[in-house]
């Protein structure tokens, strides 16, 4: 059993809650694997956790931008990371070194906590969301703005209160 770092979305989370389940795109997640073991000189697994749900929380902002792209109304500018306990992952070391593709959905009773932004972070998410390109093209400017999003420390919710979560938003 891995735990494994799957980026989403508050949309996603509905879809969570409501089918007892969700696919992730192209079945992407991120863990501790061997390869970011190797990549870091020193950092225990938890330290090395954090690295992997970092960069899970990176792609809940590819997939907020994808949702507008798509012209999608009342998109929340809040990263969602959900920690889920799965069997047989395929590590991906050709994509980066946490990176791994999951063998299937990912169930709610896989699921361990949810990790999600506070209200606070929209507007600094928002524009994260609007920069995430250039950043990934080297853009200096852009990675700042990242950094303004990714010094939002996300959330912990466990798997019972996601519903409660929900409500509230």
């Amino acid at each position: 059993m891995t735990r494994v770092y799957v980026p989403a979305t508050i949309e996603i989370l509905h879809e969570l809650v409501t089918e007892s389940k969700f696919d992730p795109m192209s079945r992407t997640a991120f863990a501790v694997t061997a390869t970011l073991r190797e990549a870091y000189s020193s950092g225990d697994d938890e330290e090395l956790a954090e690295v992997a749900m970092g960069e899970a929380a990176r792609a809940s902002l590819r997939l907020i931008a994808g949702r507008l792209a798509e012209g999608g109304d009342g998109v929340r500018f809040r990263r969602v990371v959900v920690a889920a306990d799965v069997d047989d992952v395929t590590p991906r070391p050709d994509l980066d070194d946490a990176v791994v593709r999951l063998p299937g959905p990912v169930t709610l009773s896989q699921v361990a906590s949810v990790h999600v932004d506070l209200a606070e972070a929209e507007p600094d998410i928002e524009r994260a969301v609007a920069a995430i390109d250039e950043a990934d093209l080297g853009d200096p400017d852009a990675e700042f703005v990242l950094g303004d999003a990714e010094d939002h420390v996300l959330a912990w919710y466990a798997t019972q209160e996601i519903s409660f979560l929900l409500e509230l938003l």
